[in-house]
């Protein structure tokens, strides 16, 4: 029984031998399948992913000229507003020459013949004061 111990030691790791090939062959199988089912998600996901940024670039492309039509629209706006600003300045010096000056004079001149003749009727009720004050001295008793 000397000489079988060494054939069966040999027999164990013959099979040991075969049973870690089996693990090892299979465990290449599933990664060569795993490998192969990566590959066709990877090439699903670039066909989907695709069309999107196709559409993304579209859209990104929009966005660009439609911002640079504002900016030009905001540009025109501000360039309105200030020539309506600048218009507005025109017209109330315009009207401020033609209306409001013309108006302060004629007020001035209002308030000049008024002064007259309130100093006229001023003069008038000193007269006339002056003479009741001698009418009432003449009958004063005393």
């Amino acid at each position: 029984m000397a000489g079988t111990w060494p054939t069966v030691f040999l027999g164990v790791i013959a099979l040991a031998t075969l049973v870690m090939a089996s693990v090892q062959l299979g465990a290449a199988l599933y990664s060569a399948r795993m490998a192969r089912r990566l590959e066709q998600t990877v090439n699903q996901l670039q066909q989907d992913v695709q069309p999107l940024i196709a559409r993304a670039t579209i859209v990104s492309d929009e966005v660009a000229r439609v911002t640079t039509m504002v900016g030009a629209q905001v540009e025109r706006a501000d360039r309105l507003l200030e020539d309506l600003g600048h218009r507005v300045d025109d017209t109330m010096t315009l009207m401020q020459n033609a209306v409001v000056r013309p108006a302060r004079e004629g007020l001035a001149i209002l308030s000049g013949i008024r002064a007259a003749l309130n100093a006229l009727r001023g003069l008038r009720g000193s007269r006339a004061d002056g003479a009741r004050q001698d009418d009432e001295d003449a009958l004063f008793i005393g």
